[in-house]
């Protein structure tokens, strides 16, 4: 199996708790692995950040996680290689991990990319630290039947518009009604935003990644 391609970013800042800690960007349908590196100027500067490029090639452009189909009716989305992608994010977590002094790991997705962190994240126990969950769903089909039994409390920042026409905010809100029956420790955010990541969430991403990282550090 064909691994993800991925960009780096080292860190500019040293982290005192010793080993860094690892930021995996995912990005979201039809976008490519640079897309999310812009929010890096925004985030703690002693992450080492990965941004991962999704294994699908779309004709029109860009990757994705797996399949979507537009049809008249809305989008419908095809499950069936959900697994095979989650493996490959588990495998590009874990040749950081070889590679780099990481210590901890957290998964940042957003819209199907979200989807994919979350799965990756609850399909494997212990792969990473915390979830930020940006503008995305989260449906049964995505989740490991493991997932359903309660393991440990795996932090989840979870944020969505209000105004989102791609993913509208009631599916928002249906994953977080999912998710709250896992076990999860979820923070749940809505804004007044359409599709994409506001000033006011982005600083709420930033701050909520700088307390799991105080966390640690104590």
């Amino acid at each position: 199996m064909e691994s993800l391609h991925y960009i780096v970013q080292h860190p500019s800042a040293e982290s005192s708790a010793g080993g860094l800690p690892l930021l995996v960007l995912l990005h979201g349908y039809g976008s490519n692995e640079e897309d999310l590196l812009g929010l890096a100027p925004y985030l703690d500067s002693r992450f080492l950040i990965a941004s991962a490029r999704a294994p699908q090639v779309l004709d029109f452009g860009g990757f994705a996680w797996f399949p979507i189909d537009f049809t008249p009716d809305g989008l419908v989305l095809r499950f069936d290689q959900v697994g095979a992608a989650r493996e490959k994010i588990r495998e590009l977590v874990e040749t950081l991990r070889a590679e780099h002094p990481v210590e901890r790991v957290f998964l940042l997705g957003f819209s199907q990319g979200a989807g994919m962190a979350m799965s990756a994240a609850l399909a494997h126990p212990g792969l990473c630290d915390g979830v930020a969950f940006l503008s995305g769903v989260c449906v049964p089909e995505l989740l490991p039947d493991e997932a359903r039994v309660a393991t440990s409390a795996l932090p989840v920042l979870m944020t969505h518009g209000r105004q989102d026409l791609v993913l509208s905010i009631q599916q928002g809100r249906a994953a977080r009604e999912l998710l709250s029956r896992l076990s999860v420790d979820l923070d749940y955010k809505e804004y007044d935003m359409g599709h994409e990541i506001s000033p006011e969430c982005l600083q709420d991403l930033s701050d909520w990644l700088a307390r799991r990282l105080a966390l640690v550090e104590r």
